[in-house]
């Protein structure tokens, strides 16, 4: 029996994940929602109807079983509401434990206790203990560490979060998925954290379809890590990234040059956006039409069948592939 996968209602095995999307946020919010909080409050009953509304087709209609919710310690991650929505849904959520890329996240906290602390020490106990003993006081174990860099370069205070990371792949077998922002950083990702000592199996680096170069998902994948196409339903100029259909495109040349065991697919979706309403439902948004957790079982399947994937294939990403990384 392989190792046992933590998800928010305890651990399981890798044959009874089934169809899996690894990269999915049910809420999330942007660092400094939590300032907002008079005006932009968390309404748990909103969430849990707004995630059902999604969560049951994609269950019923189109067999999936099992989200990797990949929202960081700082984004509104909430365990307990996790946990709610799996006993609900029956399903299996997977929590992430790590930190967002500099710019976007809550550095300073990390750049003041630098001045008296090894922070690199303390990132890997907060993983260590988040994944072995719980979150918070929760009881609840997340199930991968979430990693990110930014555009063109992995900062210094990036680096440790990654070496954090790897000595705790190499220690427990935790499962690492990453962001790469602006379809950058991918092959420097997975250098810097196998250099470190992890295990490119346990590893998946994300956000890769915002880049169309072939070359730049070959790079990656001959270091034997996965290749992570998820964020379909993204599209354009604001999430700087290729259409929907320009990502089957590179999927279907990697898997006509013998990559079908290392692709895995989602959408990086926000069902719920923490802090206040916007303005303009993102609904009612052109460029977010396809934004949401059914883009790619409504949608995009059928594109990739029409470039000649098979269900044999589709099968492997979607299952097999996902149980190898997690399992």
């Amino acid at each position: 029996m392989g190792k046992m996968i933590n998800t928010v209602l305890g651990p399981i095995e890798a044959k009874d994940l089934g169809k899996t999307l690894m990269h999915e946020h049910l809420i999330y919010g942007f660092c400094g929602f939590q300032g907002d909080y008079t005006l932009g409050g968390f309404d748990e009953l909103l969430c849990i109807r707004e995630n059902m509304k999604w969560l049951t087709p994609l269950k019923e209609k189109y067999g999936f079983r099992t989200i990797v919710d990949a929202t960081n310690n700082e984004c509104g991650r909430d365990p307990f509401f996790l946990a709610k929505m799996a006993t609900i849904m029956d399903l299996n959520i997977i929590c992430s434990t790590g930190f967002y890329y500099e710019p976007a996240s809550a550095f300073m906290y990390w750049k003041f206790r630098s001045g008296f602390a090894d922070v690199e020490t303390e990132m890997y106990e907060m993983m260590r203990t988040e994944l072995t003993k719980g979150i918070g006081n929760t009881g609840i174990k997340a199930g991968v560490i979430k990693l990110a860099s930014s555009a063109n370069q992995i900062t210094p205070f990036e680096e440790k979060f990654f070496r954090a990371a790897a000595r705790n792949n190499r220690e427990t077998g935790a499962t690492i998925i990453t962001h790469t922002e602006a379809g950058t950083m991918g092959p420097e990702q997975a250098k810097l954290l196998i250099d470190n000592g992890a295990n490119p199996k346990d590893i998946a680096i994300g956000h890769m379809c915002g880049n169309t170069d072939l070359d730049y998902h070959e790079r990656v994948l001959q270091y034997g890590v996965f290749d992570s196409f998820d964020r379909f339903g993204l599209e354009g100029d604001l999430f700087n990234t290729p259409t929907d259909e320009e990502r089957c495109d590179m999927i279907a040349a990697l898997l006509d040059k013998g990559y079908e065991d290392q692709i895995l697919m989602s959408h990086d979706s926000v069902t719920v956006e923490l802090g206040r309403p916007r303005p303009v439902p993102k609904d009612d948004l052109d460029f977010m039409a396809h934004a949401n957790i059914l883009n790619i079982p409504d949608r995009v399947i059928p594109m990739l069948k029409e470039r000649g994937v098979t269900d044999a294939q589709l099968d492997k990403i979607f299952i097999a592939n996902p149980a190898k990384v997690l399992g």
